[in-house]
């Protein structure tokens, strides 16, 4: 095959792959009852007339598989990460005990965890549709190289070697899903 071909196989290949991290990062998000760190990803704190993410100003630490403790670096920082937390709209409810701040993860309910496996599976068909759009435009990238005079069959291989890169990262995330959704109905 020649150069560009390769060229736009490769690029395919790590445009599904960033699907794929993609995916595992807003997987991290979607908690599975236990408490975890990454949880509070989102939260962005006022530190000094910036938006700071909560990480950055604070330890998170999960002492236990239903509490979270937030301490931060600086004393005054209490109420902000506080407030922060509870505008985040995590469904969490913050207690600050003057040194630090405990949220109590509560217990997932039945309904909450059937939310949560949808929630898996729209951010899966996101992936999906990331890795489809990289077939896509990899497809387009062989059609042009095809006109600006590459042979007929090493476009074709191609097209394929294309096609079964996509079949796998579509099987991975399928994978995915499943071991989210064990994850998150697990009680």
């Amino acid at each position: 095959m020649t150069e560009e071909i390769n060229f736009i196989i490769d690029s395919a290949r790590e445009s599904m792959e960033g699907s794929i991290a993609h995916l595992e990062k807003e997987f991290l998000n979607i908690r599975a009852g236990k408490a975890s760190p990454q949880m509070l990803g989102g939260v962005f704190v006022e530190y000094y007339g910036s938006q700071t993410p909560l990480s950055q100003v604070a330890n998170i630490n999960a002492p236990d598989a239903r509490t979270l403790t937030v301490t931060p670096w600086e004393k005054p920082m209490l109420q902000p990460i506080e407030k922060a937390i509870m505008i985040a709209n995590l469904g969490l409810n913050p207690m600050n005990n003057g040194d630090n701040i405990i949220i109590n993860i509560p217990a997932l309910t039945e309904e909450r965890r059937r939310d949560l496996v949808k929630q898996a599976k729209v951010e899966a068909e996101d992936a999906k549709i990331g890795v489809r759009n990289a077939r896509k435009d990899a497809n387009t990238d062989i059609k042009k190289e095809e006109k600006n005079g590459t042979s007929e069959d090493i476009c074709k291989k191609a097209e394929e070697d294309v096609q079964k890169l996509t079949d796998t990262y579509i099987k991975k995330i399928e994978e995915h899903l499943v071991i989210k959704e064990a994850e998150i109905m697990k009680v």
